[in-house]
């Protein structure tokens, strides 16, 4: 194994859905430049309880970018829960991009934290879950190529 691989590894760790809110919230309250959360579903129970720490960074000059499904994807009651949680998300300062057929679960912090993993993080309620926290400034640039989200970290 090379070293990168090996350093990358050690730098890895695993959440569940008890787990996972309490280290991100971390995440979000010590980010200095930008975070992007792909969440393919919206809820404004979960949004809301994210947002006091989304304000905080907003209020830092952090930049926020959610990237999620077009809420006409949805049934009624859900594409409700999108169009609210989307204007709460807005209200706040976030960038919202929608994305047609999104399904992606990930989050890109300082070009430096990577989430990735089955969480729908602005939508979890009752599921079980799993997200790897990476600590890797190779990893993050990776992904965001991969992705083609590094356009968005300018």
């Amino acid at each position: 194994m090379n070293f990168e691989k090996d350093l990358m590894m050690n730098n890895s760790e695993l959440f569940d859905e008890s787990t996972f809110y309490d280290k991100f919230i971390i995440d979000i309250e010590n980010a200095k430049h930008k975070v992007i959360i792909e969440s393919a579903f919206l809820t404004v129970r979960r949004t809301s309880a994210l947002l006091p720490s989304i304000d905080s960074a907003i209020s830092r000059n952090v930049g926020i970018i959610i990237n999620t499904r077009f809420p006409t994807s949805r049934d009624k009651n859900m594409y409700q829960q999108a169009l609210d949680s989307i204007a709460l998300l807005q209200d706040a300062g976030c960038k919202v991009l929608l994305t047609v057929n999104h399904h992606r679960k990930l989050i890109i912090i300082d070009k430096m934290i990577v989430w990735e993993g089955s969480m729908n993080v602005l939508s979890q309620s009752d599921s079980c879950e799993l997200m790897r926290r990476t600590e890797s400034e190779v990893e993050a640039r990776r992904i965001l190529e991969f992705t083609k989200l590094n356009q968005w970290y300018s």
